[in-house]
């Protein structure tokens, strides 16, 4: 690969992307990310596409914000892997689809249901959006190490965050075991393994989904930054720390 070749919608080159990354939704969380880094240095910011680099257990990594949704996040995670991110996690919130997990709880996701509206337009439906299990075993190592109460199970992707005339899917796979509901991890998992690169999720819970009452949904309390916090020093930890 050549070190030099541009990315246009993360609006750098590809030598500015490190082999370990962690992604994120919001660029603010990407800040604050970076606050647990030695280093830290705005590399581009363009549209929601933020890219800070730094030092984490003096290893280099790469933060990447990538929006709300997986066709804007999958344009990201492909230029990540074309400038030669080799292990990627993706730290975000999801919403519970199961009566063991609380507001404020962190999930890791194994696997995930493929309704993200673009991964079908990148391979049969029947390809599995799987995380991969070395980087999952780690990040669950790290935790009990860690003392981090997690949960690991199969998460919904979906496209839709404010339902319509068709209800949301939360309830059926709820029934279905599914754990809980984002909007990015499947289109992560399959680019991912359609590319031979590592990718895995840990996701902090911001509420209850089983029933979603939309209008009265809000992330932005105390219990949720501490969720977000405890996930952003387990990703780190797994991506950069030995066993």
């Amino acid at each position: 690969m050549d070190k030099k070749e541009f990315l246009p919608i993360l609006k750098t080159n590809s030598k500015n992307i490190r082999k370990k990354v962690l992604v994120c939704g919001d660029p603010g969380r990407a800040d604050k990310i970076a606050e647990f880094l030695t280093e830290a240095e705005v590399i581009s910011y363009n549209r929601e596409y933020k890219l800070i680099n730094g030092q984490y257990n003096q290893q280099p990594v790469s933060i990447l914000s990538h929006g709300v949704g997986g066709p804007g996040a999958g344009v990201a995670f492909k230029e990540l892997i074309k400038g030669g991110a080799e292990e990627i996690i993706r730290v975000g919130t999801a919403g519970s689809l199961s009566k063991k997990i609380k507001d404020g709880d962190l999930v890791i996701a194994a696997a995930a249901v493929r309704n993200d509206g673009l991964t079908e337009q990148l391979v049969d439906k029947s390809y599995p959006a799987v995380a991969d299990w070395e980087l999952v075993a780690r990040l669950n190592r790290r935790a009990e190490a860690l003392e981090i109460a997690i949960s690991t199970g199969i998460v919904s992707t979906i496209a839709a965050f404010y339902p319509e005339l068709e209800p949301l899917s939360n309830n059926y796979f709820s029934q279905a075991g599914v754990i809980a509901v984002e909007m990015e991890a499947s289109a992560l998992f399959v680019l991912a393994s359609l590319n031979n690169v590592k990718a895995a999720a840990v996701l902090a819970v911001d509420g209850i989904a089983v029933d979603f009452d939309a209008e009265s949904y809000n992330p932005h309390r105390e219990k949720v930054s501490n969720a977000v916090e405890r996930e952003i020093f387990l990703a780190l930890e797994a991506l950069t720390g030995e066993d």
